[in-house]
């Protein structure tokens, strides 16, 4: 190696350098595409959102558009859109929503599901009562299901300097395959199991 860099002239080494550069900023930009995603999965963070356990008592007379939006990680089989595109309520008002997954294929699939709300500084005052993204999500092979999930925005929206102006609000979910629990127990094998979930009926 000592060798090849003695050999070359300055606008190699240049040039050298230069390549050594490209590849080390495409390498960090390539990891942080799987990093960010990560984050996000775990945080919620793109316009990071709060969990409520009700609605506003007293919503605003003003409303707001709330939009859906979905997409699927690389490789992932299941089929998912929003069953709206958007709505329409007052600040303060409970919202439900529905998504709906599709698995086309012949096995079981896990999946979670990461969000993110636009504009930024909309996602402090966008809260979720109840969500599918909550949980690991389990879909048979062929099945369809539909997942809601609850929001409200708080009122105190109307008084931030920057979210006060938004007049829409997206909420986008993109899904990725996981790995199917340890305990998971394949819906037929349960019915075949004296006791199983033919007990419940």
């Amino acid at each position: 190696m000592r060798g090849f860099w003695a050999g070359l002239d300055d606008k190699g080494r240049t040039v050298v350098r230069l390549v050594g550069v490209i590849f080390v900023m495409g390498s960090l930009a390539w990891l942080s595409v799987p990093a960010y995603d990560l984050f996000c999965r775990v945080t919620g963070w793109g316009g990071a959102v709060d969990v409520a356990e009700a609605a506003s008592d007293e919503p605003l007379e003003q409303t707001i558009t709330i939009r859906f939006d979905a997409s699927k990680a690389k490789g992932v089989p299941v089929e998912v859109h929003p069953v709206e595109t958007h709505m329409t309520l007052r600040i303060g008002e409970e919202g439900l929503a529905f998504y709906e997954a599709y698995n086309p294929t012949d096995k079981p699939i896990a999946t979670t599901a990461s969000y993110n709300v636009a504009p930024y500084a909309a996602g402090a005052f966008f809260s979720k009562i109840q969500c599918f993204c909550f949980e690991l999500q389990v879909l048979q092979p062929g099945e369809r299901v539909t997942m809601p999930v609850s929001f409200f925005v708080e009122p105190e929206i109307v008084d931030d300097p920057d979210a006060r102006f938004a007049k829409t609000i997206t909420l986008s979910y993109t899904f990725h395959e996981a790995d199917m629990p340890e305990d998971y127990v394949p819906e037929q094998a349960a019915l075949d199991v004296p006791g199983g979930v033919t007990d419940l009926n």
